[in-house]
């Protein structure tokens, strides 16, 4: 079996973070930018970063709710902060958040590594429902061997638990699993657990986390092989 260049020879199994790796998460606001108007850029930001905020003070307080319920309370914030943008695009909001929009990546990536020979999977924050409908609408179901929600869990990533959840369900050790993410802090999350990370850096941010580095910077997924 030959193995993409980056990829260690070792490995079985390419694990991805959904959102923002797989799955543009501005793209939901993104359809509906002429509604919202000229604030529909930090809009989108808002509703993403407070999304990811409430996951990481649940986690560390000790609690947990579906990370759908995180995504409702994000917007809805998002609104707060932005009054003038029309409330009753809240469901049309949500709704395309459900069917978010893959990158053209994605896919053809995804064929390659089980072309291969390798096992491929996410691992993400969204709930089982969110994630099935994401990957149904982005018609990525015949590339995925491992759809994994930290819902098992009961706790987001960064927590070791949810990484834990690749090696059950695929009976792997960590070092035989390369673990894909667009989110820098879950790079740090992914290597401080054990797995090769490797850093999507679609937007040329500047790096951090020096202590827990990734094995690879790569500007899109089609990079991996």
């Amino acid at each position: 079996m030959t193995s993409p260049s980056l990829i260690p020879a070792l490995t079985k199994a390419v694990i991805f973070d959904a959102y923002g790796t797989l799955f543009d998460v501005h793209s939901a606001v993104g359809r509906h930018m002429a509604q919202i108007g000229p604030d529909a850029a930090r809009f989108s930001e808002v509703w993403r970063t407070k999304q990811l905020e409430y996951s990481w003070v649940l986690s560390l307080a000790g609690r947990y709710a579906p990370f759908w319920t995180l995504t409702e309370q994000a917007l809805d914030h998002a609104f707060a902060r932005f009054p003038e943008v029309d409330g009753s695009l809240r469901p049309l909001l949500l709704e395309a958040y459900r069917t978010l929009d893959a990158y053209p990546d994605v896919r053809p990536t995804l064929h390659a590594l089980r072309e291969r020979g390798m096992l491929t999977g996410i691992l993400s924050n969204g709930d089982p429902g969110m994630l099935n409908a994401a990957v149904k609408s982005a018609n990525l179901a015949d590339g995925l061997d491992a759809v994994l929600s930290v819902d098992a869990a009961g706790i987001f990533k960064t927590s070791p638990q949810t990484y834990e959840l690749v090696l059950r369900a695929l009976s792997l050790t960590a070092a035989e699993v390369v673990f894909v993410s667009s989110n820098r802090w879950d790079i740090a999350g992914a290597a401080a657990f054990g797995f090769t990370p490797m850093w999507v850096n679609r937007l040329g941010l500047p790096d951090e986390y020096a202590e827990l580095a990734p094995s690879a910077v790569i500007a899109s997924l089609d990079r991996l092989l």
